[in-house]
């Protein structure tokens, strides 16, 4: 036994995804439309989507909140981890993804358990009744993640999830000189959350960093 942490190499990122649950044809399929659609490919990996599985499995989570659908990757995969009269609330700002996230949940197995929702993310937060959720997901535009974490904290239940994507910050947390503008905006949210005293939270070394933090 040691008190010292294996220090994360690719390798060991290469290692965990060969040793979990690969995705099944359907969500390959969406990856490869999305791509011609023009969508960007900032989809989660593989394996976050089944370690968020398995966090929603274990809490017993019913209800979910997302901000930032993308292609609906995540708020498919996650519904599939939720009871039969589960539900996933997610939101999208861009009428073109949300229109593609629409028509690929309608063609998924958990068309009835995803609803795509339209609009900006904190205007639709704000019309979410408080702990109306088990689970809350952030993977939008990183410089409201602290409005987002806000609002989430109001929603989701006392003893419910709130996850937050990047906090790797694109491979670029220590960087110098980050060629992506929304790294200070990462570092900052770093800061901010693990100082938030409702929260109990730890960032997750897998994906580009997975923020899981619960609720007090």
């Amino acid at each position: 036994m040691s008190d010292q942490s294996t220090a994360i190499t690719a390798e060991h990122f290469r290692y965990i995804a060969a040793h979990t649950t690969p995705e099944d044809d359907f969500l390959r399929a969406l990856k490869r439309a999305a791509t011609a659609a023009g969508i960007p490919s900032i989809w989660i990996a593989p394996e976050q989507a089944s370690f968020m599985q398995i966090l929603l499995r274990a809490s017993a989570a019913h209800d979910v909140v997302e901000v930032g659908t993308l292609a609906g990757y995540s708020a498919i995969a996650m519904a599939r981890a939720l009871p039969a009269s589960g539900k996933v609330r997610t939101i999208e700002l861009d009428p073109a993804r949300v229109a593609f996230a629409r028509e690929w949940v309608a063609r998924s197995d958990v068309a009835g358990k995803v609803e795509v929702i339209e609009g900006a993310g904190m205007d639709v937060l704000e019309g979410f009744a408080a702990d109306s959720a088990d689970a809350a997901f952030l993977d939008a535009d990183k410089a409201s993640y602290p409005l987002y974490l806000e609002e989430c904290l109001r929603i989701v239940k006392r003893g419910g999830l709130i996850l937050a994507d990047n906090a790797f910050a694109f491979g670029q947390l220590f960087d110098a000189s980050p060629t992506d503008r929304e790294v200070p905006a990462i570092r900052a949210f770093n800061e901010r959350i693990a100082k938030t005293e409702r929260l109990d939270g730890v960032i997750v070394p897998i994906g580009d960093g997975l923020w899981v933090g619960v609720k007090r």
